[in-house]
């Protein structure tokens, strides 16, 4: 059983952060709330996001898995006005997610969950922590866009820096620690990584919020931030592109 409703801007926050990855996912649901886990088609990148029953304005759910194409929900989604609540209720008989916004009924089909894999979450080490504002990475990787399809993060005890390096321009932004949250590092890394996975995960922070980076020496780059007024976590991790 699963009956909840939320504010608006709640779920299109979940859909934005998910569908950067995949069209379909697998949310767990139990009486503390939702989970889920996902990786790209590529095997390039991983999402995990974790969403506590506070952030709902009612929430009732025992354990169950629901399979939702998420392109349907963001369509039905954009029905609804920033504040308006948006009902959800699984019909267990039919299969189907009902999703109701003032007026308006919504009986969406289910995906068979047997086909969406559960991936495990690497447990990574990883030597470098720094904490800033979302606007900055954006700003970052929109300084890259124009010159490269990959993008370099280098850190250091005294700076963070995005450069991008094409055929004949390049690019770098870099942050004093001073200018950043925090900044945790034993010695200087550096990984690349493509641009359009990276900009696409960055894009799904909100303005506003603080995002936390995890970086090594040719190791996956971490990305943590919190949704739903920190009522939801969200983990995406993404390979590099091991130079020679």
């Amino acid at each position: 059983m699963f009956k909840s409703s939320a504010k608006a801007e709640v779920l299109k926050q979940i859909v934005d952060v998910v569908s950067t990855l995949v069209d379909e996912a697998k949310f767990n649901i139990d009486s503390e709330g939702i989970s889920l886990k996902a990786v790209d088609p590529a095997h390039v990148a991983m999402v995990e996001l974790s969403l506590r029953k506070e952030a709902f304005e009612e929430f009732e759910g025992d354990e169950t898995e629901l399979g939702i194409d998420l392109e349907k929900l963001r369509e039905i989604l954009k029905l609804a006005h920033t504040g308006d609540i948006v009902r959800l209720e699984h019909n267990e008989d039919k299969n189907q997610l009902i999703v109701k916004i003032g007026n308006v009924t919504r009986r969406m089909s289910l995906v068979d969950t047997a086909g969406i894999s559960d991936p495990k979450v690497p447990n990574i080490d990883l030597p470098t922590t720094m904490r800033l504002k979302a606007e900055e990475l954006n700003y970052g990787i929109r300084a890259s866009e124009s010159v490269s399809d990959h993008i370099a993060l280098v850190a250091d005890q005294d700076y963070f820096e995005m450069s991008s390096e094409g055929d004949s321009d390049s690019v770098d932004f870099r942050l004093p620690k001073d200018k950043l949250i925090s900044l945790e590092s034993k010695g200087k890394v550096r990984s690349l990584f493509p641009l359009d996975y990276f900009s696409n995960m960055s894009k799904a922070i909100a303005s506003g919020n603080e995002v936390s980076i995890n970086l090594g020496n040719n190791y996956p780059v971490k990305l943590e931030f919190d949704i739903a007024d920190g009522n939801g976590h969200v983990k995406y991790l993404l390979a590099p592109r091991v130079e020679s």
